[in-house]
């Protein structure tokens, strides 16, 4: 490519924010940034992993959280280079071509529409823990959450921004009073429930690995997508006012939080009570202050976890809209998901998961009971071949730049290229785990080569490319005119 088509697309690729608004502030891009590692994988998945693993877990919590961090740090390594609300797809399209870009945003999609009907599920469940909703059928609250977050997604970005800053915040102070609450037990020496706090109760109880090291080792494909929202950062700094100024502190503090809020809750969980007081199905956070005879804790509890599913459903319906938008410039999603509002929201990409999701309250109405099971697995593919093209596209970026084609950003991923491939073998060892977790992990697994088959009749019946294809689509070229001309006018 020569040098004048390189800097066409260039132009072409940062077209892609054109008519967003850049309207973040800072404090929600960290606050976004916080959230999305803390969800209800840590308030209510950790009483199950605890009953599997024991005090193991916190380690377990401790490895992931670690690959989780290297892998926003190759994201942010992209997004100092060039910010842009289409993220991952626009850098699978710039160093992968867009079939690249093409299965990383279908896949994404795929994670998200999936995960959006179990986020609206989870809500009418929760809705149901109040006994004083029992008469109300579950797919009215799911409808409820989805016109409730839908709308406010279509308002304009501001709003998702400062929903998703409170909802974060919610989950922040429960884990923040906890760790406070759960300390001071800890070095006053007070009785829970009978038991003296302190390490003694791992030793006690079988050490850490109480089950033997395998157990540990089986729950990492569980335990890994307790992370599975880090990734929107990238896609939200795409909209912020001062992306590279604000992204590397929200980035590096994750790593901070992870360390803090998973694996010191599950350490002070273990030092409070046996780790054998918790168990599946209850939050090991109502079991502590249950203990304690705090009133009303599973009621605050519920709220808490009922906020972190509104939180995940409103972070699915903002970054799909964007995701979809960003393939469509390349022609690999219908152009009706090109369409904005007068508010700077892509209106067509948001609506098509909102029909995806109305989907999920109908699965709601006729097997309210297994809706949840059957696609919460299927979401988890999404999920390990995003975060796997992201750091494919950083190793791309950084030969780029060694070699001189790219200048050097600042914010760099560390240890690469070592760490990018350790990362990557990482993420096919949780691949080559869930095919032994039986059934659900294992047909998880087995149902990749029809996902596979059908990325390829999508592909071939969107014959997605860009501009600098021979065969572009023509709505994308109308689109790029359309832009350009915006553009002028606006100068």
């Amino acid at each position: 490519m020569d040098e004048k088509t390189a800097a066409e697309k260039q132009a072409w690729l940062h077209s892609h924010d054109a008519g967003y608004s850049h309207t973040l502030k800072p404090r929600q891009i960290r606050m976004i940034g916080i959230g999305g590692a803390i969800g209800t994988g840590l308030f209510l998945g950790a009483g199950a992993r605890l009953q599997l693993a024991g005090p193991a877990l916190a380690l377990v919590y401790l490895v992931c959280g670690a690959f989780s961090f290297f892998i926003l740090r190759a994201l942010g390594e992209l997004v100092m280079y060039r910010p842009t609300s289409g993220s991952f797809v626009s850098y699978a399209r710039e160093f992968l071509g867009e079939k690249g870009s093409f299965v990383v945003g279908w896949m994404f999609y795929l994670n998200w529409a999936m995960t959006g009907i179990v986020d609206i599920t989870a809500v009418a469940l929760y809705m149901h823990y109040w006994g004083t909703f029992d008469g109300v059928p579950q797919w009215v609250f799911a409808l409820v959450a989805l016109a409730f977050v839908g709308s406010m997604n279509m308002v304009a970005v501001k709003w998702f921004g400062e929903m998703e800053f409170w909802f974060s915040l919610v989950k922040v102070a429960a884990l923040i009073i906890f760790l406070l609450v759960g300390t001071s037990f800890l070095v006053m020496g007070h009785a829970v429930a009978g038991h003296v706090p302190g390490l003694h109760l791992i030793a006690e109880n079988g050490g850490i690995f109480p089950h033997g090291i395998m157990p540990a080792i089986v729950i990492v494909q569980g335990v890994v997508f307790a992370y599975a929202a880090i990734e929107l950062v990238g896609t939200a700094a795409g909209e912020a006012e001062n992306a590279r100024q604000v992204l590397p502190g929200a980035i590096n503090s994750v790593m901070g939080r992870i360390a803090l809020f998973y694996v010191g809750s599950v350490i002070l969980l273990v030092t409070l009570l046996p780790w054998t007081a918790y168990h599946a199905g209850v939050s090991p956070f109502v079991i502590f202050f249950g203990a304690l005879g705090v009133p009303y804790i599973g009621t605050v509890m519920n709220i808490v976890v009922l906020t972190a599913a509104l939180s995940s459903l409103n972070s699915g319906l903002y970054s799909t809209g964007r995701v979809l938008r960003s393939l469509a410039m390349g022609g690999s999603a219908p152009p009706f998901v090109l369409r904005m509002n007068a508010a700077k929201v892509p209106y067509g990409g948001i609506l098509v998961t909102l029909v995806i999701y109305a989907f999920g309250v109908v699965l709601n109405y006729l097997l309210p009971a297994q809706v949840f099971e059957i696609v919460l697995n299927i979401a988890s593919l999404g999920v390990i071949a995003t975060w796997g093209i992201i750091v494919i596209c950083q190793m791309k970026l950084r030969q780029a730049q060694n070699s001189g084609e790219i200048a050097r950003v600042s914010f760099r991923m560390p240890l690469a290229p070592f760490m990018s491939w350790a990362t990557l073998v990482f993420l096919l060892g949780v691949l080559v785990l869930m095919a032994f977790d039986y059934p659900d992990g294992t047909f998880t697994i087995a149902a990749l080569p029809l996902v596979l088959i059908l990325l390829g009749i999508g592909w071939r019946v969107l014959k997605g490319t860009s501009p600098f294809a021979p065969t572009a689509p023509s709505y994308v070229l109308t689109h790029q005119v359309e832009l350009d001309e915006s553009e002028g006018q606006s100068s």
